[in-house]
């Protein structure tokens, strides 16, 4: 049993990319440009991940761990090994990826039904799985690392599907290059810890931390520079701003990569490393995340595209995922990303339901210049769209943190470990503050986009009689999304709603922290148990208060909008424009690096090119002819060819004495004896 949990991951980790390899070299050639080629491997990884998980739950061992490594570089003193991991953390992360993955592979087949570049955006959705599922199953940071920037390379092609649009053209270069700078922090934490252990394997590391080989200042460092890896990754703050431009590639992507792939992997990256971070780190993860957590959630408050709505509910929800971390539940943020998938990739499917349907409406009135993407341009759905708008209530109920939805189980259990925290370091308020606050902010805006796009009059009748419910094989994900967001799976053997317990919490047990000083695992459950019910009153009483809002000033109208826009017209404006950040980013930090590029450019070509490299060709030019001059004029003509005359003088001189007479050569050897005698005589 225990070899097939390898074997059963390697196959779920090379189906994907055999896929891609398929479909990128003959994918236009086959049926159906070879889109069931994808959905064969894919699906093939979902079975594979469901007998796994299954085998997991009937083995019911917390601390279940296999791992298989091999040589990949042995230079002697210096070795790589590369490997695999298979836990209980594994196999929940492969089945996550493998069901969002098959979902988006068929709802995909409708939602680019007749794209130019069919057959390419599967095989991309392939290469993007791949990359995830090798990320999960890393046994060490050399691994995740190749995987991390194949996942970055991944997005950028199919953020970028339609780059004819220079908006998605622009968004995918913007996704790419964020993450680069996460990725070289991420890069210098690995340095510091390979320089310090000399493995990049999990397992040395943690024997290393533990018996003192890194520790102090350098250990945080190191820490802090692995985590940047996952602020780019999960848009954290300050590298948050790529997210939302993400939306620019298909739909189906969106869902893949905010639920299960790549801003999961961030908070999967954090998980895996939580062992090694020391307090001043995880205080560092704690701020960024909870910062994140109700910054993001400000801004999708005011925003009008559905999407851009999700796509900050996402970076806010990873936030809460990343305060977990740094609060010490990092299994709560596990949890969290676990039942985040679940319902962010539905309410994705559903975003792209109701674009799909806009749509084609819009299409069969010949209105090309209406954003079938803004939410002012909706309204009245909800009879029109009974199964997406339900699937989508679930979901929205579940992120709200309403119990009996799975959302609520894991806020819970993340805002009481916040809250354990701040009891035991008062100093460290902001941080339920922060949480708490999300939590209210995420059920107003939640709703609000259900209310303007499900309830109340169409704000465009003319179309909504050609707005329909999706194909099946869109609304099948759907279904299937928004029951999986129900508490009942997650409970399960002991289907209670406020219970705390079920399969995961019983499989996926806490590890101690290795760093000494930290507390133990034992000590952070003990505490985030004491605080649960003062958390989950609070939660419930702050998601309450926000659906109220939410309810009275969109369908009540006993609000207005409007009106409250006006009154704080400058904060509507700072949320809705971001905050400014990528004008400021631009300003700030992207002009002056063009001013600066151009700059160090002119001293490269008009001072070192023209003067010192061209400078130096000019004299090596002049030496070159001085030389050539003196070699042609003094070697060739004085020395070589000189001798050359001389020699041919004295042949012409000494040829007049070869007369052939015998008298002759007597009389020269005559004339030559008197001359040596006259000599020695001196």
């Amino acid at each position: 049993m225990e070899n097939i949990f390898i074997k059963y991951s390697l196959l779920i980790l090379f189906l994907p990319l055999a896929a891609f390899v398929i479909q990128i070299f003959f994918g236009k050639r086959l049926p159906r440009q070879g889109d069931w080629v994808s959905i064969g491997a894919i699906s093939t990884t979902l079975v594979l991940a469901i007998t796994m998980f299954v085998a997991m739950i009937m083995k019911d061992d917390p601390d279940f761990y296999q791992e298989a490594s091999f040589t990949w570089l042995d230079m002697g003193d210096f070795e790589i090994r590369l490997g695999f991991l298979v836990d209980n953390i594994t196999v929940i992360m492969l089945l996550v990826v493998a069901l969002i993955s098959t979902c988006t592979h068929v709802f995909s087949t409708q939602y680019l039904k007749g794209d130019i570049r069919y057959s390419r955006y599967f095989a991309y959705l392939g290469l993007f799985t791949f990359s995830m599922n090798g990320i999960v199953l890393a046994n060490n940071l050399m691994s995740m690392y190749m995987f991390w920037e194949l996942v970055g390379v991944s997005s950028y092609l199919l953020i970028g599907h339609w780059f004819e649009k220079d908006s998605a053209a622009n968004a995918s270069k913007k996704a790419f290059l964020t993450n680069r700078v996460g990725d070289i922090g991420f890069f210098i934490g690995i340095m510091l810890i390979y320089n310090a252990i000399g493995s990049f394997a999990f397992s040395d590391i943690f024997d290393g931390v533990s018996s003192g080989l890194i520790a102090g200042s350098t250990l945080t460092l190191a820490g802090i520079g692995l985590f940047m890896g996952a602020m780019g990754k999960s848009s954290q703050f300050p590298l948050h701003i790529w997210l939302p431009d993400a939306m620019e590639g298909p739909t189906p992507v969106s869902a893949l990569m905010h639920a299960a792939t790549m801003v999961a992997a961030g908070v999967y990256l954090s998980v895996r490393i939580f062992p090694i971070l020391t307090p001043d780190a995880l205080l560092v993860v704690a701020y960024v995340g909870g910062f994140t957590a109700l910054f993001a959630a400000s801004i999708a408050i005011t925003q009008t595209d559905i999407k851009k709505v999700l796509a900050y509910s996402t970076v806010s929800q990873l936030g809460y995922m990343i305060l977990a971390v740094g609060t010490g539940v990092y299994t709560a943020a596990f949890f969290h990303l676990l039942t985040h998938a679940m319902f962010k990739a539905n309410l994705f499917y559903g975003s792209g339901s109701v674009i799909h349907s806009m749509h084609h409406a819009l299409h069969e009135k010949h209105d090309h210049e209406t954003d079938p993407q803004d939410m002012h341009n909706m309204g009245g759905f909800k009879d029109r769209m009974p199964i997406t708008y339900w699937s989508m209530l679930f979901s929205t109920l579940a992120i709200a943190g309403v119990p009996l939805f799975s959302g609520f189980l894991s806020k819970d259990a993340i805002l009481a470990g916040t809250l354990s925290f701040a009891q035991h370091h008062p100093a460290h308020f902001l941080l339920p503050v922060f949480g708490f606050a999300a939590a209210a902010m995420t059920a107003f805006y939640m709703f609000r986009m259900m209310f303007l796009t499900f309830h109340g009059k169409p704000k465009m009748p003319d179309i909504i009689d050609d707005i329909h419910e999706s194909p099946k094989e869109m609304t099948g994900p759907l279904i299937l999304l928004g029951t999986l967001s129900l508490f009942i799976w997650y409970t399960l053997p002991y289907f209670n709603p406020m219970s705390t317990h079920g399969w995961f919490t019983d499989l996926v047990v806490p590890s101690d922290s290795v760093v000494p000083g930290n507390p133990s695992a034992q000590q952070i459950e003990e505490g985030a148990h004491h605080a649960h019910h003062l958390a989950m009153y609070i939660s419930i009483a702050v998601a309450v208060l926000g659906i109220f809002l939410s309810w009275f000033t969109y369908i009540k109208k006993g609000l207005s909008a409007q009106a409250w826009t006006d009154r704080f017209g400058f904060l509507y404006d700072w949320s809705f424009n971001k905050y400014y950040f990528d004008e400021n980013y631009d300003k700030y930090i992207y002009q002056p690096s063009f001013r600066l590029a151009e700059r160090v450019a002119w001293i490269d070509w008009e001072l070192y090119d023209r003067y010192f490299i061209n400078g130096f060709g000019r004299l090596t030019n002049w030496a070159s002819k001085v030389t050539g001059k003196f070699d042609f004029d003094v070697i060739d003509q004085f020395i070589v060819d000189g001798t050359g005359r001389m020699a041919a003088l004295f042949g012409r001189k000494l040829k007049t004495i070869q007369t052939g007479k015998l008298q002759n050569y007597v009389l020269y050897v005559t004339a030559g004896i008197i001359i040596l005698m006259v000599i020695q005589s001196f």
